[in-house]
């Protein structure tokens, strides 16, 4: 058994330890992976617990366009093959290719390179990945997140080679997740529901009823930063590290590391290299001036006895909207649309992501409140309070939509995620069915709650309970992260048919 792992970032230390248990629990010797980031290639590279017959650094590939001669042959012959249907869906993912991130902050959204430079790094990426699983020949590839050229041609060109491929999901329902055919849907938990519905056993069952029971009965939104970043917000903390020392002193020490990150990482030349600490310095003070004005005036109260539709704002760039909703990236005419696709009589309550209140500039919010029936609602009001009160969801791939199904509420949505699968949401594929779909939606919505809750006891039969946030951001001790993602490499040893050693 061969296994490729998609390395992103700080990925690349769970899936060392995912080698680890597959090697120590199941036998399996030979690991190779895709990586982004030189400290996560070179982390790989220096450790001893797991051997890795091939290790394929982003950077060093990417390097290979300045020197690669366009062949538009070629590139047709890829987009023929490996087309969505054609081949700007692996470039507008990628935000440092279209975005300039993370090397700048939004709402900075200037390319990085020019249009024959970006087929340029398509054309040399897909040589290479081609080429690199060609020699390798994985029986099986684990992805983590898909959000750049390269990771998104790996996994295309693997599925076309019949190379299985399993994707960690989050199920956004409770700490569970599950190991996906496809990276916007729940392949196993479709088939339990469609196919083996005799798989699910009774307890997976008593456990769908029971969170479905306590969710209604008291909403908690899956969103562990939400309450984190709300208590962040407005104008009182802007200047607070500059009143207060220790913070000045952190402000100061992390600088002075980013510059140090930045003046290693140039060394090597890499494109995904740190923040420029200039452009760090420049973003920085925008975004303080910005969040000093504050939007304060601009927000309109939340009446829950009037008639509304709910339109939660995306974090963006992400892939929630860059990958699953490729072409409905441009959220101001998304609301327009909504808001002049309702009854003449209904607002449109529209809420901010959290992550995003200090990024947005005003002109954002402005633009959404030139349309007479668009109410911007404070971003610390619970979205979940606004959900249990909305006559229907509208969104591109939010979890608010899966909250609305749960609390009974019809949806509609514009991306692809795992919730479309049920029957009472509605995806909208073109625009000008939007009013359509709205009116079938609010007369003729039936909730199906016998689907409902087969689908998450199907859930809660294909997946794991892992706490992935905290082995992701907070937990430091390696041994105690290699012993909660134990779980994880036994569902992975499961998907792909492995047996325990005797």
């Amino acid at each position: 058994m061969k296994i490729c792992f998609l390395s992103s970032r700080r990925f690349a230390y769970i899936n060392q330890h995912l080698a680890y248990w597959l090697k120590k629990k199941y036998n399996v010797k030979d690991f190779s992976s895709y990586v982004y980031l030189r400290w996560s290639y070179d982390f790989l590279k220096s450790q001893k617990e797991v051997h890795f017959n091939s290790l394929l650094l982003d950077e060093e590939v990417h390097k290979e366009f300045e020197k690669e001669k366009l062949d538009l042959a070629y590139i047709a012959s890829l987009e023929k093959k490996y087309g969505l249907p054609n081949l700007w869906t692996y470039v507008v993912l990628d935000r440092m290719m279209m975005f300039s991130q993370p090397m700048r902050e939004y709402p900075y959204n200037t390319p990085l390179y020019s249009h024959e430079e970006l087929m340029r790094i398509l054309q040399v990426k897909a040589r290479v990945i081609i080429s690199f699983l060609e020699k390798e020949k994985p029986d099986v590839m684990f992805f983590s997140a898909i959000g750049g050229i390269g990771s998104l041609l790996l996994y295309r060109i693997a599925r076309k080679m019949g190379i299985t491929v399993l994707n960690i999901l989050p199920t956004t329902t409770e700490q569970r997740y599950v190991l996906s055919g496809e990276y916007d849907r729940f392949t196993g938990v479709e088939d339990l529901c469609t196919n083996h519905k005799n798989k699910i056993s009774p307890a997976a069952f008593e456990q769908a009823k029971k969170f479905l029971t306590e969710f209604r009965n008291k909403p908690q939104s899956y969103f562990y930063n939400a309450v984190t970043a709300t208590t962040k917000m407005g104008r009182g903390g802007q200047l607070q590290f500059l009143l207060n020392p220790k913070q000045l002193w952190q402000s100061i020490s992390w600088y002075v590391k980013l510059i140090a990150h930045y003046l290693e990482d140039r060394k090597y030349n890499d494109y995904s290299s740190s923040m420029n600490p200039w452009y760090y310095i420049v973003d920085r003070v925008k975004r303080k001036v910005r969040n000093l004005i504050g939007n304060e005036d601009l927000y309109d109260p939340f009446d829950p006895k009037e008639d509304f539709a709910f339109f939660p704002l995306h974090y963006e760039p992400e892939i929630a909207t860059l990958l699953l909703a490729p072409f409905y990236t441009d959220q101001i005419n998304l609301v327009r649309q909504a808001a002049r696709s309702l009854p003449m009589h209904f607002k449109l309550y529209v809420k901010e992501h959290p992550l995003m209140t200090a990024y947005r500039p005003r002109w954002f919010y402005k633009e959404l409140k030139k349309n007479p029936n668009v109410k911007l609602i404070k971003p610390n009001i619970s979205g979940l309070d606004i959900v249990a009160k909305a006559k229907l969801i509208i969104t591109i791939t939010s979890s608010a939509a899966w909250e609305g199904v749960m609390l009974k509420k019809p949806a509609i949505a514009f991306g692809d995620w795992f919730y479309n699968f049920l029957p009472m949401v509605k995806r909208c594929r073109n625009i000008e069915e939007l009013p359509s779909l709205v009116k079938e939606q609010l007369e003729h919505h039936q909730h199906d709650e016998d689907a409902l809750l087969l689908f998450l006891a199907a859930i809660f039969e294909d997946s794991i309970s892992i706490d992935m946030v905290r082995i992701w951001e907070q937990e430091q001790d390696e041994a105690k992260k290699r012993e909660l993602l134990e779980p994880l490499a036994d569902l992975l040893a499961k998907k792909i048919g492995l047996g325990l050693i005797n």
